[in-house]
């Protein structure tokens, strides 16, 4: 049965002091099924108060996002850089085990280097995925945006290299690239139709092809996304698993918009029952 889930991301960041004791107060206001839980690098040191939050609000985290730095050190390249991001992901699977998650989201590239090198990345993802199948979780790579090539290509390389990956598909980075419509294509459904995509961040658009300015995730209806075909494939094709929200929903003032991703989620829904 499919889940529609909030991004932890969405409500807590800067502005609101990356607060995470705002989770259990703002979802009693939200109409989600659960949340994907988004780790900040300046919770490493707090993570057993972290833990131990979580645990008492006993909230529904079926999927975590690792923290970002872990996918631009792996960029970056070399021994202590790797050692670096090795250490950190680490760390991710024991929180993601932690509170309960299956599912674990990665950037496998990231930041100013970005896919610069991605031999570096192909490289990686082969330890990632021994230490998630070791504590138990499911590695999805996102399609993160890329400086150099594509996100597609470099998915295509990944599987070439790693049969048994699956991945996580982003409506807003696709469309970034100008690539959502090749999820339709005779040539890429079988990513969709042989499970090889595993989970979806439901996220708006605006902006152009590669347009850095306007890279923001919006909420559905916002930009120019066509979430019409694109849930309609996602039915004809049977896929009943978890999409998460990532639309930003923090005012500069700290003070988070519930309505509007609580209209998120009830798009979501009507999509699916279409």
């Amino acid at each position: 049965m499919s889940m529609v889930l909030c991004s932890t991301g969405a409500l807590i960041g800067r502005p609101n002091g990356r607060d995470f004791h705002l989770l259990g107060p703002l979802s009693e206001k939200l109409d989600c099924d659960g949340f994907e839980f988004m780790m900040y690098d300046t919770w490493y040191e707090r993570a057993e108060e972290l833990l131990e939050y979580l645990l008492e609000e006993k909230l529904n985290i079926p999927v975590m996002h690792c923290e970002k730095h872990i996918g631009e050190a792996i960029s970056m390249g070399g021994t202590e850089n790797m050692k670096k991001a090795l250490g950190l992901f680490e760390k991710n699977c024991e929180i993601a085990g932690s509170i309960g998650a299956k599912k674990l989201v990665v950037h496998l590239w990231d930041g100013i280097t970005s896919d610069a090198h991605f031999e570096n990345n192909v490289r990686a993802y082969g330890e990632l995925s021994h230490i998630a199948k070791s504590a138990g979780l499911k590695l999805l790579v996102e399609n993160v945006v890329c400086n150099y090539e594509n996100p597609m290509k470099h998915w295509m390389e990944l599987v070439k290299m790693y049969p048994d990956i699956r991945f996580i598909f982003d409506t807003k980075m696709a469309e970034f690239h100008a690539q959502l419509d090749l999820l339709y294509e005779p040539e890429y459904d079988w990513l969709l139709k042989d499970h090889y995509i595993d989970h979806f961040h439901v996220n708006d658009y605006a902006g152009g092809y590669m347009d850095w300015p306007n890279l923001k995730t919006l909420p559905i209806g916002a930009g120019h996304v066509d979430f019409n075909r694109f849930f309609q494939f996602i039915r004809e094709n049977g896929y009943d698993d978890t999409f998460t929200v990532e639309a930003t929903a923090f005012h500069k003032d700290g003070q988070v918009d519930t309505e509007m991703l609580n209209g998120c989620f009830r798009a979501i829904r009507k999509f699916l029952e279409e």
